[in-house]
């Protein structure tokens, strides 16, 4: 836990926080504070919050993208000669031939590397690995094409994870 005052780490047993005196639970400081984080620094905790948010939201993306993604294809098989029911030998046609055959195993490569990076970067955020954060901006840099989910994913993205604070709470938090 850290303190919403300067982002100091909690110390065991303290009810205090030894940098800037506030006091656990109530939120008024023992002393006066000094100011709540120097400036181009933010507190750990905010800094973690902001990382938490921006994991869930790489979970959230890369679910939808995997729904909507295997819909379309779906619908992209049906539409070039094959059925809706073959959904699940879809993607496995790579090497066969037929009609738009090779194209739509590409697309499902495509969207299997597309989620599983949005899950590799959601995951990694969240257990604040130190590959974590840069799974996550090569994964925003990717999703920037796709408009407007993609694009909104990976403005956030590399706004929060390569702004100087940031990156050094997110060091901080890694080790």
């Amino acid at each position: 836990m850290y303190c919403s005052g300067c982002g100091q780490a909690w110390m065991a047993g303290h009810g205090f926080c030894s940098r800037c005196g506030r006091v656990s639970g109530s939120g008024m400081p023992m002393a006066p504070a000094p100011e709540a984080a120097p400036w181009g620094r933010l507190p750990l905790a905010q800094v973690e919050r902001q990382v938490n948010a921006l994991a869930v939201g790489w979970f959230v993306y890369s679910g939808l993208a995997a729904f909507f993604g295997l819909l379309g294809l779906a619908f992209w098989n049906a539409s070039t000669g094959g059925r809706l029911g073959e959904l699940g030998s879809l993607c496995c046609r790579i090497g066969h031939s037929g009609h738009g055959s090779f194209w739509i195993g590409f697309a499902c490569v495509a969207l299997l590397v597309h989620v599983g990076l949005g899950f590799s970067a959601g995951f990694g955020l969240m257990q604040k690995t130190t590959w974590g954060r840069w799974v996550a901006i090569v994964a925003g840099f990717l999703a920037i094409l796709h408009f407007p989910l993609g694009t909104a994913m990976a403005i956030w993205t590399l706004v929060v994870l390569l702004k100087a604070p940031n990156a050094a709470g997110y060091g901080a938090m890694a080790r």
